[in-house]
């Protein structure tokens, strides 16, 4: 009987698992269905930054000391006086998925190739607890597991808000397999990118640097007013913080909603430095005219996707919604970068009627991540999918998924084996001091 067993292994479930093989007497246990840990592979592009400090790793914000810090991956692969050197806070995204990965081969608390097909409750009255189902990919053997509480860590899947039936996913893919599918799309006549975030922007600037050398016609569309930068001010980046968090919490579901949709620049926003590298390219390449080949156009929606009827390639139907204007556009290549969803497994369906709903899409969820039930039990099904609705914009932070963490295993533990920390920024967010009436 495991204290709690994790469902997928990214990076907010294995940071739970590293702190959890640091307390002692808490049996956890992590499946996830890949065979090894891997962390966004197709958008691995060399030159791309994470948008986090190096201190927003696995750990080191709930305990500096942790032997699974980036601190001391880089220790154990000889690589600390080159970071040294290297004097920056970001860090490549490569690097962050090599420190990911170097994490999940030192735990024993982790099992892939493994995947979860059921999740039953057990409701006795001795010791109520939850059923796992695994399917070993290798040996197709399906396991028992037993566990007092569950983390469903599940991630996100790629969004395709257009239609695109009948497209070839070779020619027409998402910008999560893009290094996949990237030498085949460079020897095509022509590339469009869909999008208006840092992937779409990392995207179009490899294709950009490269046109040169392939001399395909490169266009760049996203129904956004602009290709607009990320807010990186420093107080406005205290929106990632504990206190924001449970500032946002508290607010009532409509308030939550609308403050989602003023914090865009915030969450979805381009990275400066690469708009910099974008025009500073496109400035070069003026000089000598070589930029009559590149279109890049925002105020445009790409409706539907088709194949082309009388030559190789495909058909796009834009829609300029500012002018209310609508053209085609012929594309051999079509890389969406048009972001990701929840994904939710399907045996979670079955808990369904159990639990609250704030809508008919997004559940209820506790200030310590912690499903909702309309009839309380002691077993708890935590979540770190879907909670931009109840736990704001960092939602996906990898910052804050160490705070996420901590609380978790507080409340399984029933202490505070990792203190949390209050007060963290300089802002507040609502008057302290309530006046009486």
């Amino acid at each position: 009987m495991y204290d709690v067993i994790g469902v997928g292994i990214g990076p907010f479930n294995l940071g739970l698992a590293a702190l959890a093989d640091q307390v002692d007497g808490m049996d956890a246990l992590f499946f996830d269905q890949s065979a090894k840990f891997e962390w966004h592979p197709g958008m691995l592009i060399e030159g791309s930054d994470l948008q986090v400090p190096f201190l927003a790793d696995l750990v080191t914000l709930a305990d500096p000391t942790n032997p699974h810090s980036f601190l001391n991956y880089l220790h154990a692969n000889n690589r600390l006086y080159k970071f040294y050197f290297f004097n920056r806070f970001d860090i490549p995204r490569r690097e962050y998925s090599d420190y990911a990965a170097w994490v999940a081969s030192r735990l024993d608390n982790c099992s892939f190739g493994k995947r979860v097909i059921d999740v039953k409750y057990n409701a006795q009255e001795s010791e109520a607890y939850y059923e796992v189902v695994v399917h070993d990919i290798e040996t197709q053997a399906v396991e028992h597991f037993f566990s007092k509480h569950i983390v469903m860590g599940t991630g996100s899947v790629p969004l395709v808000p257009m239609e695109t039936e009948g497209c070839s996913t070779e020619d027409v893919f998402h910008s999560s397999q893009f290094r996949f599918y990237e030498e085949e799309a460079k020897r095509s006549n022509s590339i469009t990118v869909i999008g208006s975030g840092q992937s779409a922007a990392e995207v179009f600037y490899e294709l950009l640097a490269d046109q040169h050398q392939y001399r395909y016609d490169l266009t760049w569309y996203t129904r956004s007013v602009g290709f607009l930068q990320l807010e990186s001010a420093k107080l406005g980046q205290e929106v990632f913080s504990p206190d924001y968090v449970s500032y946002f919490h508290e607010l009532s579901f409509e308030d939550r909603k609308n403050a989602l949709s003023t914090l865009g620049q915030l969450r979805k926003g381009i990275d400066p430095e690469t708009l910099k590298k974008i025009y500073d390219l496109l400035y070069h390449r003026s000089v000598d005219q070589q930029t009559r080949n590149v279109t890049i156009q925002p105020l445009t929606e790409v409706q539907k996707i088709q194949n082309a009827e009388n030559e190789s390639g495909y058909q796009l139907s834009c829609h300029q919604w500012q002018k209310g204007e609508s053209f085609r556009h012929h594309s051999e290549k079509v890389v969406l970068a048009t972001g990701y969803k929840p994904h939710i497994p399907k045996w979670f369906e079955k808990f369904n009627d159990q639990i609250e709903w704030e809508d008919e899409k997004r559940y209820k969820v506790s200030i310590d991540y912690r499903l909702q039930f309309k009839n309380q039990r002691n077993n708890h099904i935590f979540t770190l999918t879907n909670l931009e609705h109840s736990h704001g914009a960092g939602a996906t932070n990898l910052g804050l998924s160490v705070y996420r963490n901590q609380q978790i295993i507080n409340t399984i533990c029933g202490e505070e084996v990792y203190p949390i920390t209050q007060e963290t920024v300089f802002q507040q967010f609502e008057e302290n001091e309530k006046a009486d009436l």
